[in-house]
Formats: C-alpha cells, structure tokens, sequence
C-alpha cells in the first residue's frame, strides 16, 4: 500500500529508525526505544501507537525455526490456476492459508499465481500436501515445487 491507502501515513526519519529498531528487537521497551530515537518516551510511545493505527505496523510476530516443530523441510510451491477457474482464485488463496503446513501464501502475477511455503516434517509430507490439496483440487492447472536448504533475509524495506 502506498501512504494515504487505507490510513497509512508518510514516514519520517525518526519513523523509519523507530520501524528499523523493532525489526532488530520488537520487545524493546519504549524507554530503551526513546533513548535511542533522542525523544520522550510519550512522543514514542505516540508515534509507535500511530504507527499501529495507521497500519504501517500490522502486528508483531515470533520467528520459530521450524525444526524446533519438527518441520525440517521447508518447500515453495508455485501453483498454476485453470483459466476457466480464474473465478476461484481468492477461495483458493484463503483455503490454502487455512492448510496445516502453509505458513505463507503469495497472490502472484506472471507465469504461476500463487506461491505457498509450506514447512512439514519430510518429503513425503511436501508429496501429501501436493497431492492431497493441490492436485486433486479442480481449480489448479499445475504446480511446480522448490525445496528450500536455506532462508536468508534481506535488508528491510524502510532501511
């Protein structure tokens, strides 16, 4: 979304540190935060309470490595829509989020329309979930699948 979409606002400086801080360490606490940004800790707490409303900030997540679940295997499934079950492609979305397994699931434009990333114990968990939700699914044409051997993050968007 771009500012002035659905409440978001235009970001500043002090903004931008303030999102890079809690990118690094989301359970900072507001004083640590206002020390480093140089402001009181009420104007932080305002602008982070702003940032929340605005929806610039959506939520605050934990990031579990996934064999600590078991799920050692991590694959991105690119799936390919029928073109006369264009008009199910939002139910297939939604659905696919509701799958045991999906912790993500991509809208796509190009060659495939959605991109899951599933994390299971094995392949054969990757192989069930394709078969089970994806093959014998009427509305998907083709899948095509990529196993992941690692996850690297890259710089954040407001740096």
């Amino acid at each position: 979304m771009r500012p002035g979409e659905r409440g978001l606002r235009e970001l500043d400086e002090i903004d931008r540190k303030l999102l890079r801080l809690l990118a690094a360490d989301a359970r900072r606490t507001n004083a640590s935060l206002a020390a480093e940004l140089g402001i009181a800790q009420s104007t932080c707490l305002a602008r982070l309470n702003a940032l929340r409303a605005s929806h610039v900030i959506r939520g605050f997540t934990v990031d579990v490595e996934p064999g600590a679940l078991g799920n050692a295997l991590q694959a991105l499934v690119f799936v390919r829509i029928r073109p006369g079950a264009r008009h199910l492609m939002s139910e297939f979305g939604k659905a696919m989020t509701e799958v045991p397994g999906v912790t993500q699931a991509f809208f796509l434009g190009g060659d495939e329309d959605f991109l899951l990333h599933v994390s299971v114990r094995d392949a054969q968990d990757v192989r069930d979930f394709v078969v089970e939700h994806l093959s014998a699914h009427p509305a998907v044409a083709n899948t095509r699948t990529s196993l992941v051997f690692e996850h690297l993050r890259g710089a954040e968007p407001w740096g």
